[in-house]
């Protein structure tokens, strides 16, 4: 598989939007919710305030992530010092479980890296299982259950960017 990571350019921003859709959608029995979906395929509103990257392979996006170095996506809410966040992590669902996942999370944390973070943080949702398993796999530590809306959970990782990513073949940022 060659699959390249590379920051997402304006002309791709719907069909990774589309991809990054259609990746939580799949997540939901019932189609997931519809303000939630909609947030996950709004690339172009994201990509100017943080970095989107995309996974693709021959000039077909697979799946995206958005790494907030400076900036969160919620303008009322920042960064700590030395924190980079990683937001929406999606993969076509035709294209899960071919490593796709895992090479958006490495060029992510090697771009975060290059930016002089010391720490990458994560939310997911606790029934998420695929991720988490993936998360764990890379070296992220849970920090435990936050509440990030009223009533509503996400369970919260981190990883400190002083050693490598866990099995990481990446050693560059993307770009």
């Amino acid at each position: 598989m060659t699959v390249d990571v590379r920051p997402v350019r304006p002309a791709e921003h719907a069909e990774a939007g589309r991809v990054t859709r259609a990746a939580f959608a799949a997540l939901y029995a019932d189609g997931g919710r519809d303000d939630y979906l909609d947030a996950a395929a709004d690339v172009a509103g994201r990509a100017g305030r943080t970095t989107v990257l995309v996974a693709v392979e021959d000039g077909r996006i697979l799946g995206s992530i958005t790494v907030e170095l400076e900036t969160k996506v919620d303008a009322d809410r920042q960064l700590e010092p030395g924190e980079a966040h990683l937001r929406l992590l999606g993969v076509a669902p035709e294209a899960q479980g071919r490593g796709v996942g895992r090479r958006l999370m490495e060029a992510a944390a090697a771009l975060a890296r290059a930016a002089g973070k010391r720490r990458l943080t994560l939310g997911t949702m606790p029934e998420n299982t695929a991720a988490r398993h993936l998360y764990e796999r890379l070296g992220y530590l849970s920090r435990g259950r936050v509440e990030f809306a009223p009533g509503r959970w996400a369970v919260a990782y981190e990883l400190p960017l002083d050693k490598p990513v866990a099995g990481s073949s990446t050693a560059e940022a993307p770009g």
